[in-house]
């Protein structure tokens, strides 16, 4: 990898970026280690992905008015007439 840009420009030896009102926003190094949020102990994706099947699956969580027990209204699926009486000549 190279110091300079493909412009011929040096890069910069600054890691901060600049807003338009000249504030610098620090940026941290590529090399520099992060913390990671998840345990590695705790995590396990099976389990969590069989957790969220039975919550979907679950009667419990289903809302008749909404979903299995919604019937659609009388005449909510008819179409209305082509012929506008009132664009008529």
């Amino acid at each position: 990898m190279s110091d300079e840009r493909s412009s011929g420009e040096p890069a910069a030896e600054n890691a901060d970026y600049v807003t338009k009102g000249q504030e610098s926003i620090p940026v941290q190094n590529d090399d520099a280690p992060v913390e990671d949020p998840i345990d590695e102990a705790e995590a396990d994706t099976d389990k969590q992905l069989e957790q969220d099947d039975e919550e979907a699956i679950s009667e419990s969580n289903i809302l008749d008015e909404r979903t299995r027990g919604a019937k659609p209204n009388a005449g909510s699926y008819e179409e209305p007439s082509d012929t506008v009486p009132e664009l008529e000549n």
